[in-house]
Order: structure tokens, then C-alpha cells, then sequence
């Protein structure tokens, strides 16, 4: 069987030459013979794929159909192919066996009791070679949704080259994504390496040269590509993650340049929180009839619902009061131990709050843009370890950071945008399991509130009377530069000459 799915993945990179996959134009893909051929080819390779991958949950008997219906609806599932190749989840980790996975990384999912929907919904398609979109918020499962097949495709390569290149926003997501990789690599006896700024190159230089998976960060990776150390020209397996996050830091061009030094026939799977069009446009240029999974309503932003959010409108000059009073609450008795995540909006507000709890006897681990990558790193281990259960950050830690065990998260300064207030709760209620978003909103954040207490109705959270005061306006973000004050406009057509007597 796994030389059956191997040989159908080689399949589906041969059959669209390069310049078909990649670049060929709108009138290409819209007519004539070639259109007639490449839609002829998928469907016979449709019919084939369905008798082996397809069909109830890859064939597993122990899964019905009601099953996977009701796992749909329960998880907010939906899966836009444009080959109609119709796969069913794989709902159940038995159902792994089916596609010829090797058993050694079978091994190491044996631990989890059951994919996550975002592994359930686009682990058939990337057995099968499709190119993927996941749209689901983090802490979803996505790293051994890549993962699995990634390294799984490497050891029915058989090569020893580097086929594998993951690209992230920051340094600590490349990090964290590298402990997960590292642990489906070893299992396999292949080397994975994590390729980041503000450390030596030397080590990664030596890494990188006997290495078939790589995770870098867009700068670092570039700097090594034009110096000669890496070469992408034997990587056909390629992950965007967090996509929107790099278009945000304006990480576009970099991505371009990394996509175009990879091989053009290749697989590509791009995974992000959000769903705009910056992300849209830029997954139209380089995958080829990619397949859509989403979890949950990803167009709309909304919160993990397993979060319970609790929001206080209080006078800033009663923060420091108010925190120590929530720590008192959030760390009594049998909680003690909990971990708790404060955020800051600025760094110097995260120093002098850091100095204030340090006063008040509490140990903190701090996380913010002052700090050296050394001291980030300590701290961030520290957390996670349990040696410090309360932590300090600015937005740098809001986004893609995995760290088990957050009870509570307190929004000490709500940020800039309503999306950041979803990716900072989002540090806790992460897995299934439940968590607490206590935040404090001040009348300088008025601005937001109507975009709050969407997200709030939308998670079925309680309105606070006081935040209701504010009003419910909501100026709709248009674009990631111009904000509300953009129009999209049809610059081809003609401005209307507008005569006056």
C-alpha cells in the first residue's frame, strides 16, 4: 500500500508540467485541449484514488459513516476540493494503517487517542500528494498534520537530500515546530534542523548539510541561501505556517524569493489562522488546485469557544491593584501551581510590571523584544517546565506559541487590534481543554469595543454592562496598510468627465 500511495503522490507531480503547476496563465487553465486532458487525467486518477484512499474514514471498519457525519458537524469541518475527490476524515487513528504509513512513525502517534480535525480533514489529501490550505486557529494539531506526511514522504523517497522546508514567522514558532518535527524525524533515524536569527550560523551551517527536513524563519534562511550554505533545489515537500503572521511582518517578497529556489514540481501545504485575501492572492500564485480545510467559521474571527472570557472595565490607574488582586485569585489553594500568561502591550510596560511583581514576591518569566534570543529562550523553558508559573509578554509570545497548561490568561493592556485579543486567549483552552481569559479594558480602548463584544457573542461569552456603555461601533478593516480608508477600486476603468456650467 505505501508504495501504491508513493508511486500516486509521484504521479500527481508528473503529471502538470512545471510551467502548467505554477505559472501558467488564466486563458491556459480556462481553455481548449489542455484543459480537456488535465481534467480527463484527474478524474481517472480520482477513481482510482477513491477505491484505496478514499471512502468511509480510509476503510476502517471500526468508523461509520454516522461517524464521520457527526464529527463533521460537531467539529465545524468544511473541505473545498476542486477535484471532487470527496475523502473522508480520517476520524480514527486506526485508519492511519491504510495509508501505507510507516509503521515507525505509526509508533509515535499511538500516543494520541484521536487526529485532531484540522490531521482528521487533510491528512487523506496530503497522503494522496494534493497541495493543502488548513485554516484552523493555532494549537490545533497543525504541526503533525505536515508532519507526518512530510517525514513519511521522505522515507519513501528514500533520500538523504533535503526534501523538507517549513517556514515560520518567528523564532520561537520555528522552535517550537522543530521539537515536535525532531521527535517523527528521530523515529525514523533522519535529521531535522531549525534555522532562526540572532544565534551562530556555524552550527546551522553543519546541521543543515546533513539534514532532510529544515524549519527556518524567512531571514535566516535567506541569508544562508545567498551565502551558498543551503540549497532548496531538491525540496518538493514545502509549508507556509502561519502564514498571515508573515504577511503581516511583510515577509511576502522573502516568501517569494524561498518558494521560487524550490523545485517546481512539488507538494505545498500553507497553514494559517486567518483567511484574507493577502493570503488568498498569494496561495493562487505558487499551489496548484489546492484543497481548502477549514475548522470552524475561519472567515468570521471568532474564539475558541473553550475559553471562558471575562472582561472588567476598570480606570487605568487601577491596573497594578486589580492584577495583583486577579494573581491572589487565579493562585489560591489548589491552583497555585496553575500557569498564568499576563500580557503588556509595550515593552517598557512589561519591564515596569515585571519589576512590580518581582517586588510583590513573585517570580516571573518575562518574554519581550528588550530581551536577548538567550533570555527569551530561558524563559519561555521555564514556563513551560513549571519552574515559573507566571508569565510576562508582549505580542511577541501572542501568536503560534505552544505552551501546555495555561489555566488563565490575563490581557493586562487589551492590544492593538481585536484579532490579537483571539491570538492572545488563544494561549489557553488549547487541545480541548478549558481555560480563562480575564481582561482589563480601559475607556482609551473604546475604539475596539464593538469589535469585543462580537467576539464575545460569538463565543456565547457574557456582554459586561460597562463595556455596553461604549457602544457597539465597529470600523471594518479593510486592508493590512490602509486600513478602513481603503477601496477597492477597478483602476482599468475610466474616471467619468463631470462638466459644470
Amino acid at each position: 500500500m505505501g508504495k501504491e500511495i508513493d508511486n500516486k503522490r509521484k504521479h500527481h507531480s508528473h503529471e502538470l508540467e512545471p510551467s502548467l503547476k505554477k505559472s501558467k496563465s488564466n486563458s491556459e487553465r480556462a481553455g481548449g485541449e489542455k484543459k480537456h486532458h488535465h481534467k480527463h487525467k484527474h478524474h481517472e486518477r480520482k477513481r482510482e484514488v477513491e477505491k484505496e484512499v478514499g471512502g468511509s474514514g480510509l476503510s476502517d471498519k471500526s468508523v461509520s459513516q454516522s461517524d464521520i457525519d457527526l464529527f463533521v458537524k460537531e467539529n465545524e469541518v468544511s473541505m473545498e476540493d476542486p477535484q471532487e475527490q470527496n475523502f473522508q476524515p480520517i476520524i480514527s487513528m486506526k485508519s492511519l494503517k491504510n495509508t501505507g504509513l510507516d509503521a515507525r512513525l505509526e509508533k509515535v502517534m499511538e500516543k494520541f487517542d484521536k487526529p485532531t480535525p484540522i490531521q482528521a480533514a487533510s491528512w487523506p489529501y496530503l497522503f494522496n500528494g494534493n497541495d493543502v490550505i488548513g485554516v484552523a486557529e493555532t494549537g490545533s494539531g497543525k504541526t503533525f498534520a505536515f508532519g507526518v506526511p512530510a517525514v513519511d514522504h521522505v522515507v519513501k523517497s528514500g533520500s538523504k537530500d533535503l526534501k523538507v522546508l517549513v517556514v515560520s514567522p518567528t523564532r520561537e514558532l520555528a522552535t517550537q515546530t522543530y521539537e515536535n518535527m525532531v521527535e517523527l524525524t528521530d523515529s525514523v533515524g533522519l535529521h531535522c534542523v531549525c534555522i532562526y536569527g540572532g544565534v551562530s550560523k556555524e552550527d546551522q551551517r553543519r546541521e543543515v548539510r546533513r539534514s532532510q527536513c529544515v524549519i527556518a524563519t524567512p531571514g535566516r534562511l535567506l541569508d544562508l541561501l545567498e551565502e551558498g550554505s543551503v540549497s532548496l533545489g531538491n525540496v518538493d515537500y514545502l509549508i507556509l505556517d502561519e502564514a498571515d503572521r508573515m504577511l503581516e511582518k511583510g515577509f511576502e517578497e522573502d516568501i517569494k524569493s524561498i518558494v521560487g529556489k524550490t523545485k517546481a514540481q512539488r507538494q505545498t501545504l500553507m497553514f494559517t489562522a486567518t483567511w484574507p485575501r493577502e493570503v488568498r492572492e498569494l496561495a493562487s500564485t505558487f499551489m496548484d488546485q489546492p484543497v481548502k480545510v477549514s475548522i470552524g467559521n475561519r472567515d468570521e474571527l471568532t474564539a475558541n469557544k473553550h475559553i471562558k472570557q471575562i472582561v472588567e472595565v476598570i480606570d487605568p490607574r487601577e491596573k497594578k491593584r486589580k492584577l495583583l488582586e486577579l494573581l491572589d485569585k487565579y493562585l489560591s489553594g489548589d491552583k497555585r501551581d496553575d500557569k498564568i500568561l499576563i500580557f503588556a502591550l509595550y515593552k517598557k510596560e512589561a519591564s515596569r510590571v515585571e519589576r512590580d511583581l518581582n517586588y510583590s514576591g513573585y517570580e516571573v518569566a518575562a518574554l519581550h523584544g528588550d530581551l536577548s534570543q538567550v533570555q527569551r529562550t530561558q524563559a519561555l523553558d521555564n514556563f513551560k517546565s513549571g519552574k515559573c508559573n507566571l508569565m510576562l509578554a508582549t505580542d511577541v509570545a501572542a501568536r503560534g506559541l505552544d505552551i501546555p497548561n495555561v489555566k488563565v490568561v490575563i490581557n493586562l493592556t487589551f492590544p492593538l487590534t481585536v484579532e490579537d485579543y483571539v491570538h492572545r486567549i488563544g494561549r489557553t483552552g488549547r487541545a480541548g481543554k478549558s481555560g480563562i481569559a480575564h481582561t482589563l479594558f480601559t475607556r482609551e480602548e473604546k475604539h475596539l469595543s464593538g469589535a469585543l463584544m462580537n467576539v464575545l457573542r460569538a463565543a456565547n461569552q457574557p456582554v459586561p454592562d460597562d463595556l455596553l456603555q461604549f457602544g457597539s461601533y465597529t470600523k471594518k478593516k479593510e486592508h493590512s496598510a490602509y486600513g478602513a480608508f481603503y477601496k477597492d477600486v477597478d483602476m482599468s476603468k475610466k474616471g467619468k468627465k463631470v462638466m459644470f456650467d
